[in-house]
């Protein structure tokens, strides 16, 4: 009888554990962080769709909208993240990551970019040579802005590319211990395509670290489908999705050091992990300098934008001191004694008696 409530309560733990994970489901977690950049403890769930915005306010930037989330906590005004890295991770809900790292809940996982995040770089550091890397090699999809075309210029990036890179030395399938992965499989070489991406951004980085000292902050936004791709061809219990999952932490962990020795910590590295986006990602363009307003048939500007409350109260309270300054110095000017106030004519009725 004790035996058989023993093995109940194990069957009862692991149903409930496997429960809690389909509650909670996909992860955004924060392996990396600066002292002013504060994460509260807490499973607190963000929406999929409100990544972008808690992107854009851990770089200091303003956003249409207030983002009601407690997970993060008001930072510095006078100290920004000098770099910011989101990687995507899809084909599973969470990675074994240290207990101590801040992960959250994600809600609502819709397909989302960094592009507003990228456009409000390229608004506000126009001037300067800001580093924009967004790429998702199974996809082949890739763009870069300012420094990036320089410092990732030999960076390969089509699925041809990386897989003559991974015939060379010192690539991962001589470095790591791929065990049940085959370099002969398409679904295993895509995974590893994509980590030896990594570990070649990891290498620019190391190469390139006056990036650090620029005074336009960095921008990296990476999409991993490899992982997706060995759960469809293996299934979650296989011995193949074990061995990736296992090489993918440990890939992202040494990332997410390499960028915050690079950046003197000051970079903030997320990770998001999703098993499916709820809808496909379309793009009709990857130019973030165009922006259509789908809404006129003639294209027309929009008659606000997210910094008209700012500029309004500039232009209100500047025109008001400066109407209040007229009227003092006229009702000054109007009740001057010339005689006694100025000294123009004090120094002419002087010469009068005089001469």
């Amino acid at each position: 009888m004790v035996h058989f409530t023993a093995d109940f309560l194990r069957r009862s733990l692991l149903v409930l554990m496997i429960s809690l994970n389909s509650v909670l489901g996909d992860s955004l977690t924060v392996l990396r962080s600066p002292p002013y950049v504060t994460f509260q403890d807490g499973q607190w769930p963000i929406s999929g769709e409100k990544v972008p915005d808690l992107v854009a306010l851990t770089m200091g930037f303003s956003i249409r909208e207030d983002l009601d989330w407690p997970g993060l906590a008001a930072g510095s005004l006078f100290q920004r993240p000098r770099a910011n890295a989101l990687i995507v991770v899809r084909g599973l809900d969470s990675l074994d990551f240290p207990k101590n790292i801040s992960s959250y809940p994600l809600e609502n996982p819709v397909p989302f970019t960094l592009d507003s995040v990228a456009n409000t770089v390229h608004t506000l550091f126009a001037g300067s040579t800001p580093v924009v890397l967004q790429l998702a090699p199974s996809e082949e999809r890739l763009y870069m802005m300012g420094m990036a075309n320089t410092v990732f210029e030999d960076l390969p990036v089509t699925l041809q590319q990386i897989r003559g890179r991974l015939s060379q030395d010192g690539s991962v399938l001589t470095s790591l211990p791929l065990i049940s992965l085959s370099r002969n499989n398409e679904a295993d070489l895509l995974f590893l395509s994509e980590v030896q991406v990594l570990y070649d951004i990891s290498a620019l980085l190391q190469k390139h670290k006056h990036l650090a000292k620029d005074p336009a902050p960095d921008l990296y936004s990476l999409e991993l489908a490899g992982l997706e791709e060995i759960v469809r061809r293996y299934g979650t219990d296989s011995p193949q999705f074990a061995d990736a999952t296992r090489i993918l932490t440990s890939t992202l962990q040494k990332f997410a050091d390499d960028v915050a020795n690079v950046y003197a910590n000051n970079a903030v590295v997320e990770v998001v992990t999703v098993k499916t986006f709820e809808a496909p990602l379309t793009r009709k363009s990857r130019s973030i300098l165009q922006i259509s307003n789908q809404g006129s048939l003639y294209n027309l500007a929009y008659k606000y934008d997210y910094d008209y409350a700012v500029v309004f109260n500039i232009v209100l309270w500047l025109m008001i001191v400066l109407a209040l300054a007229v009227i003092v110095i006229s009702y000054n000017l109007w009740n001057m004694d010339p005689g006694y106030d100025s000294i123009i004519y004090r120094m002419t009725n002087q010469k009068i008696r005089l001469d």
